[in-house]
């Protein structure tokens, strides 16, 4: 069999980064190299002639996890016009879905690596510095006002875990319910008192 050409190997490095990107997700960074291998359809031999090791793959995985998250909230920010409170709301939505929690795979990267980079400190410090710059733009989209949307993301964060953890109990959903409640009525504008 002969050698692929350059595009082809560049064409399979992807596959094999959006693969990772999305088995990571949903089971963990613990994931053999032979099983990616084969989910991306290609041989485990060949993993070695793309990366220098598991951890440059984890590195960019996370990367690729938060483009494509960063690539979807920017088409949801201009599906709504501009209007960042819809789009901010929109996200809340999405994120405190029972579609999200049952489909780790295709979620979010905070909620995503967030264990996996909390375990394994020496993979961490490599891969800390694209999930730090992805946790704040996350935050970012979420922001309002004078609140930098930090607590916010916590809160969804926190819920999703928990939903997924909960999955297949009633508690998940109401989980998922509390956070999304009190998310969007916490952005709501105070009424007004009568002083008459």
């Amino acid at each position: 069999m002969g050698r692929v050409s350059r595009a082809q190997a560049q064409e399979n490095r992807q596959r094999v980064v959006a693969t990772a990107s999305r088995m990571f997700r949903e089971k963990g960074t613990a994931v053999s190299v032979a099983d990616l291998m084969k989910a991306a359809g290609l041989t485990h031999g060949g993993f070695y002639k793309q990366f220098a090791s598991k951890e440059d793959l984890v590195d960019e995985a996370i990367a690729h996890a938060f483009a494509e998250q960063a690539a979807h909230s920017a088409v949801a920010f201009e599906e709504n016009f501009g209007e960042h409170e819809t789009a901010r709301r929109r996200l809340i939505e999405d994120y405190l879905s029972v579609w999200h929690r049952d489909h780790p795979a295709d979620g979010c990267p905070v909620s995503g690596f967030a264990a996996d980079l909390g375990r394994e400190p020496e993979q961490a410090a490599r891969a800390q510095h694209v999930y730090i710059n992805g946790v704040r733009n996350r935050a970012a989209r979420l922001a309002t006002g004078d609140d930098d949307g930090m607590a916010q993301l916590c809160t969804m964060v926190g819920a999703l875990v928990l939903a997924r953890a909960t999955r297949g109990n009633p508690l998940s959903e109401e989980l998922l319910q509390a956070a999304r409640t009190a998310l969007t009525e916490s952005a709501q504008p105070e009424p007004q008192r009568r002083t008459d």
